[in-house]
């Protein structure tokens, strides 16, 4: 399995899905991690100069925001799971529109988010979707 996590400094999980530089990527085989990788991602800054869209009044959940969210996303298409300190409600239906489970956690480190996960202690705080 891969679990994706994202980060600004490859050490850290980031606060914010839509402005983190960067998925760290880790594969896991019994209950092992096997494999570590950075990958880039696009972010909240690539797409200053295209349309922003407002669904029913809520941010993330109109077509160009969705599109957005989907072109983010595919960087981890092969991913079970993202790992992020918070997200919009959009982008978290993004995520589960493509199969990726993804979990909001107050856990700071990678590797303690990573060890959490693997052993069933990763924790989802919906409380950190951003609004």
């Amino acid at each position: 399995m891969k679990i994706a996590l994202v980060s600004d400094n490859g050490e850290n999980v980031s606060q914010h899905f839509g402005r983190a530089r960067y998925y760290v990527v880790v594969s896991v085989e019994n209950g092992r991690e096997v494999n570590r990788e950075v990958r880039d991602k696009l972010g909240h800054s690539h797409f200053v100069s295209e349309p922003h869209d407002e669904e029913q009044g809520q941010h993330g959940f109109g077509p160009e925001a969705q599109h957005r969210h989907g072109r983010m996303i595919e960087a981890i298409s092969d991913c079970e799971a993202l790992v992020a300190g918070g997200m919009g409600a959009g982008a978290r239906e993004s995520l589960e529109a493509r199969g990726i489970h993804p979990i909001l956690t107050d856990v700071v480190s990678i590797d303690d988010a990573v060890k959490a996960y693997v052993e069933g202690r990763l924790e989802d705080h919906a409380e950190r979707i951003h609004r």
